[in-house]
């Protein structure tokens, strides 16, 4: 993908850094301090794939490019914007290159993930979720104070929190983007009467302490409905419930410019509904294990696996392997991770070890070899990494950290 730009990629050597325990002993101890985001790095620029030190999360770049412009072709020539989600990847270099192919910004789903996308450069974040909390308030609002004039959105369902919130923007001295949260289908947030999405929004667009973009509408177990019709009829039956929301908050008079949701699995349907100006894929980004169980709409992206863990194999014997990488290197929410190879399967898996078995002699292993692992679920797997393993035709081209990794504030 040449429209691409090159971004600093590489890591630089990382020393570990000694420091004194005892000032005022005359024996002074000295002991190492872990640097963040640690002073292990799996690989250099250069290293072949063979030669990444496991656990190691791994990306595919021709892949991961190519899902990119599969995403961005689907959209071109219709009025909806992208706006994928940065919760899937974590990682400000790849979020950089999302917004450098055409996107608005980014998602997060976390304060802590939006703060490491705009310390990464990225000036359009908004937050898919509620903050609630007087400190965290507090924090947002001195984020988006800090990052000005970058934009930091976030939704609320709630004119207690709104009411809250806006206290505390006001006393910082900052403006956040708001938007009033729907509940389409998901059970989880949201406000679900048209009548209360007016209410709502009549109490934020005449806050001097919001500026009001207008709704959320994510309908997240759309995305894994199975087969194409089912799939297709949880999209249009969360457009309608957007839809009747935003006619609503019109009707009443009110702005309503934004009406942003949609995933990996239903935005074909959401771009094509006429209700969604933006649409927020994450995981077309990786892919995994589940959406593979979903079944590919013909008249959608076909997006391929380019997220990996790459383990190695540490015990053999007659029908089986032991490999390095467990539970500490890849969710099992979803299921385990999976071999990208055939002729073995996943017997069972532990904290440190995931162990294989042999179901037919198509691919040969031998002690010591790297073994390449497709993730249930790609989110959570990469939350479990420091670094990313930035690959093409089997040498490491980069190596990124996972800025986000671990932020769940």
């Amino acid at each position: 993908m040449s429209a691409i730009p090159v971004f600093a990629d590489s890591v630089t050597d990382m020393a570990l850094d000694w420091t004194t325990v005892e000032q005022g002993s005359g024996l002074k101890e000295f002991r190492p301090r872990r640097m963040n985001p640690g002073d292990w790095v799996p690989a250099r620029r250069g290293d072949m794939l063979k030669d990444v030190d496991t656990p190691a999360l791994i990306l595919d770049l021709d892949k991961c490019e190519a899902n990119l412009s599969r995403l961005m072709a689907a959209v071109a020539g219709t009025q909806v914007q992208v706006r994928p989600h940065a919760k899937t990847h974590k990682c400000a270099e790849l979020a950089r290159r999302q917004i450098a192919a055409g996107a608005v910004g980014v998602c997060c789903q976390k304060l802590g993930e939006a703060e490491a996308m705009l310390a990464g450069n990225i000036n359009d974040v908004l937050i898919t979720n509620e903050i609630v909390g007087e400190s965290k308030m507090q924090r947002m609002a001195r984020v988006a104070r800090t990052y000005a004039p970058a934009r930091v959105g976030v939704c609320v369902d709630s004119v207690d929190i709104a009411r809250q919130l806006a206290a505390i923007c006001s006393a910082e001295q900052a403006v956040l983007d708001i938007y009033v949260e729907i509940d389409v289908g998901q059970n989880r947030c949201g406000v679900s009467e048209p009548r209360a999405a007016v209410e709502l929004a009549r109490w934020l667009a005449n806050s001097p302490a919001f500026h009001f973009r207008g709704l959320h509408a994510y309908s997240g177990l759309a995305q894994h409905r199975r087969g194409v019709p089912e799939r297709r009829a949880a999209a249009e039956a969360a457009a309608l419930r957007a839809a009747q929301a935003r006619d609503a908050i019109l009707a009443a008079g009110l702005p309503c410019e934004v009406v942003t949701g949609g995933g990996t699995g239903t935005f074909p349907y959401d771009v094509r509904s006429g209700v969604f100006t933006e649409v927020q894929p994450g995981s077309y980004l990786f892919m995994d294990v589940d959406y593979a169980k979903n079944e590919q709409d013909i008249h959608a992206p076909n997006f391929e696996v380019s997220l990996f863990v790459l383990a190695t194999v540490m015990s053999l014997r007659e029908d089986r392997a032991t490999l390095d990488a467990g539970i500490k290197a890849f969710s099992t929410d979803l299921g385990p991770a999976r071999p990208a190879f055939p002729g073995w399967r996943v017997r069972n898996v532990s904290d440190e070890h995931t162990v294989l078995m042999r179901s037919d002699n198509l691919t040969p292993i031998k002690l010591g070899d790297k073994a390449l692992l497709v993730p249930g679920h790609c989110d959570p797997t990469v939350n479990l990494h420091d670094w990313l393993v930035a690959t093409r035709r089997g040498r490491v081209e980069a190596v990124w950290p996972i800025d986000a990794r671990g932020r769940a504030y």
